[in-house]
């Protein structure tokens, strides 16, 4: 095995280098504190830092390559459906057909939630943020489900709880957005597919008939697959870290949906959407703002344009343009704010400050179009991004699991305070 020499004084270290399968290297420094008299290294924001190995998701953001189980996103994309790339990430192999057909058996048969659920809905303030409802909502399938609370689970029990999630999942999502609008709950049709039921149950009324259109769950079957898994990320790691204290599975996804809700998150394509009624407030003068955006001076920033890991383009990104087109041409809608978005992309592609800066169109821009397109409440964009995001994060968990990982406990640099002497309140004095 290679090594690197690290010196300390007098002292050389000996760090193991390891390589992964696609020859990525990586300093194994597990051992570094024990061996050096308690240094540890300093990276805040974990930018360097590999926490694990895992088998489930190559990304590589220079080449524009995201691969699930070593398969192409862009071959998934096209060529599979959303259940069948969840089974792929939860199990590591693509499934036979007699363990897809199981497996679509066992999620269409556990839709229903309880009735209960919807008393802990009506409880919530008229405005409350669906990305709040929804983390309470899956944190309280535990008290439902009491047996995955048992620290010695077994692997049909692990199961099972699995199944619940992707599940029910859509049938709370929708629940959220039906108590918002003051409509009645609609119900689960198990005749349809998952992306299908999905819609139906979102924007379908008792009182008519709900037609699905096949552009529109094909769009939405897209974009669950691309969010499905992207490495360790800010709420991927959130699930590990909270997962490996051993808690239940139900309480780690509710950490993981709290970490996506922030906007430098899962929350960006809800920004997108936000930043261009802004643009069209301000009288829908394109040119105005994509100067700001040049100028280092403005903290303006254009919202779905580049990528913290991708230094090329997205290739999601590609893959759900052609989607958004489609949808845009079935639903033949003039949006205003579609128009500016559309405007926004090509002067954004054509513009030379943003193509020698690499600030592509990014997944996060399409999927907000999309939505808009669609009728999805702008609230919403980020529970669906959890949806997508939930086979990935299963995935990510039971890894760590079996790979028996010791609980997540990261180190700091105390640059606080020396030792002082307590003062009572009477002898203190503002300083």
């Amino acid at each position: 095995m290679a090594t690197a020499k690290l010196k300390i004084g007098r002292n050389e270290l000996e760090i193991p280098i390891i390589k992964g399968t696609e020859n990525e290297k990586a300093l194994d420094i597990s051992k570094l504190r024990a061996s050096s008299g308690g240094i540890v290294t300093l990276d805040t924001g974990y930018k360097n830092t590999g926490a694990t190995t895992s088998a489930i998701t190559f990304l590589n953001g220079e080449e524009g390559i995201l691969r699930y189980r070593g398969y192409p996103i862009e071959q998934l994309a096209e060529k599979s459906n959303f259940l069948e790339v969840a089974y792929l990430l939860i199990n590591g192999e693509l499934p036979t057909k007699k363990e897809f057909k199981d497996f679509e058996h066992e999620i269409t048969t556990h839709t229903l939630v309880h009735e209960d659920i919807k008393k802990f809905l009506d409880a919530y303030p008229e405005r409350t943020h669906p990305m709040g409802q929804l983390c309470a909502m899956i944190c309280s399938l535990s008290a439902f489900y009491p047996e995955s609370l048992n620290p010695y689970r077994s692997d049909e029990e692990i199961n099972n709880t699995v199944i619940r999630l992707i599940a029910k999942m859509p049938t709370l999502v929708s629940w959220i957005h039906k108590r918002a609008k003051g409509h009645p709950a609609m119900y689960p049709d198990n005749s349809l597919g998952y992306c299908e039921n999905f819609l139906k149950m979102f924007f379908g009324l008792p009182t008519e008939e709900y037609e699905v259109d096949p552009v529109i769950a094909n769009a939405i079957d897209k974009l669950l697959i691309l969010h499905a898994d992207h490495e360790q990320n800010c709420s991927t790691s959130t699930v590990r870290i909270v997962g490996s204290s051993h808690a239940t599975l139900y309480a780690a996804i509710s950490a993981g949906i709290s970490a996506l809700w922030g906007p430098r998150h899962g929350g960006a394509n809800q920004s997108v959407i936000e930043m261009l009624q802004n643009i069209q407030n301000d009288g829908g003068n394109l040119q105005k703002w994509l100067d700001k955006a040049k100028d280092k001076s403005d903290p303006f920033r254009l919202m779905g344009f580049g990528h913290r890991v991708y230094k090329n383009f997205d290739p999601r990104a590609k893959i759900i343009k052609k989607a958004s087109d489609e949808v845009l041409k079935k639903l033949k809608i003039d949006d205003p704010l579609l128009n500016i978005a559309k405007r926004m992309e090509e002067a954004a592609l054509k513009d030379e400050y943003f193509v020698k800066r690499k600030l592509y169109p990014n997944v996060d821009f399409y999927s907000g179009i999309i939505y808009k397109a669609i009728g999805f409440p702008t609230e919403m964009f980020t529970v669906l991004f959890a949806l997508g995001r939930l086979p990935g994060w299963i995935a990510q968990w039971k890894e760590m699991m079996k790979d028996q990982q010791p609980i997540g406990r990261p180190r700091q640099i105390y640059i606080g305070e020396n030792e002082r002497k307590y003062t009572a309140i009477s002898r203190r004095k503002k300083k």
